[in-house]
């Protein structure tokens, strides 16, 4: 042990200006920098997160589609310019504000994840006519503007303002206008699951509008029946999974089975007027979808103009089916032979 101690001494003397810029290269090489970098797509079963009771059982599989996203380093970085199926997307492509953090970035993707699947629960039951009623509405910061000086977070809760509940969004718009730039209100909101209280001033913004510097969105909850279940990992977010919830949902609460024994995915936000909302990173999920799935779901527009130039660039075989609204998707599918 004594001679491996001595031994591991000397080498340290003899090569410590080659250790020093072994550890300072392995340092920049890990050094983080401003972009995410996409390494390629794929699919995931999302019936096997869905449980509804007394579920009719299918032949085919939905699956929502998924973009890899590695945070950036120096390495990962000069190999997205190596490596063709890597590229690079900047950090401020995701952000509200400039002064935004990855974590500010992460915990509204984790709302909009929570707003999606709602939506696709409440759209899904409708369209199936089985029972779905509103039990809550909720209200969660999606961004703050920092020009703006405050005690808010992205992801807080509101619960009260000025000692009255919330019961609508433009309850704290209703309660700025009382009051006079340069007042403070008072707002109870939830962070991390714990009370809390704070103060804030009214400014005036560019229009002249009084406003507290947050832009605050709804979540509504539901009570089904029969009952639903939505299971999502810890490390997914985002509402791009809206569209194909909605129809996995809905495929266990009808008689008829409208995958046909297909595998089919997609992507798109589920609104709650049962509108398909637009996403990023279209390229990706068809060519992570290839080979996997015979059909792929697409919001219209320019979604699906990216769409189909995937799929003539590649030559790829999938079959793209574009869509508008849910009803639009079950029925499409219905039709399929």
């Amino acid at each position: 042990m004594k001679k491996i101690i001595n031994n591991t001494i000397k080498f340290i003397k003899e090569e410590y200006k080659f250790l020093i810029v072994l550890l300072l290269i392995t340092i920049i090489s890990l050094y983080p920098v401003n972009y995410y970098i996409i390494t390629g797509g794929g699919i995931k079963n999302i019936g096997k997160r869905v449980e509804v009771d007394n579920a009719y059982q299918e032949k085919g599989t939905f699956n929502i589609s998924y973009v890899t996203e590695l945070n950036g380093t120096v390495v990962s970085y000069l190999l997205s310019y190596i490596i063709p199926s890597w590229t690079r997307e900047k950090e401020d492509n995701y952000k509200y504000t400039e002064e935004e953090s990855v974590e500010e970035i992460n915990e509204r993707n984790k709302i909009y994840l929570n707003q999606s699947s709602n939506n696709a629960i409440y759209n899904a039951y409708k369209l199936a006519n089985k029972e779905v009623n509103l039990i809550s509405k909720k209200y969660f910061i999606l961004t703050k503007n920092p020009k703006y000086k405050n005690d808010f977070e992205v992801g807080d809760e509101l619960v009260e303002v000025n000692n009255k509940k919330i019961t609508d969004i433009t309850d704290i718009r209703n309660e700025i206008d009382k009051y006079k730039v340069g007042d403070t209100i008072s707002f109870k909101l939830l962070r991390n699951n714990k009370e809390k209280t704070i103060t804030a001033k009214i400014y005036k913004d560019k229009d002249n509008s009084k406003i507290v510097g947050i832009y605050a969105t709804t979540v509504n909850e539901y009570e089904t029946d029969p009952k639903v279940n939505v299971k999502f990992a810890v490390n997914e977010a985002g509402p791009s999974g809206g569209l194909i919830t909605a129809l996995s949902i809905y495929n266990k609460l009808v008689k008829e089975d409208i995958t046909k024994g297909k595998t089919i995915a997609g992507t798109g936000t589920m609104e709650e007027d049962g509108s398909i909302g637009t996403i990023g990173g279209i390229e990706y999920k068809v060519l992570g979808a290839n080979k996997k799935a015979d059909y792929f779901l697409v919001p219209a527009g320019e979604n699906y103009k990216d769409a189909k130039k995937v799929v003539k660039k590649h030559k790829l075989k999938i079959k793209l089916i574009e869509v508008k609204t849910l009803e639009e998707a079950i029925n499409k599918l219905n039709n399929l032979k």
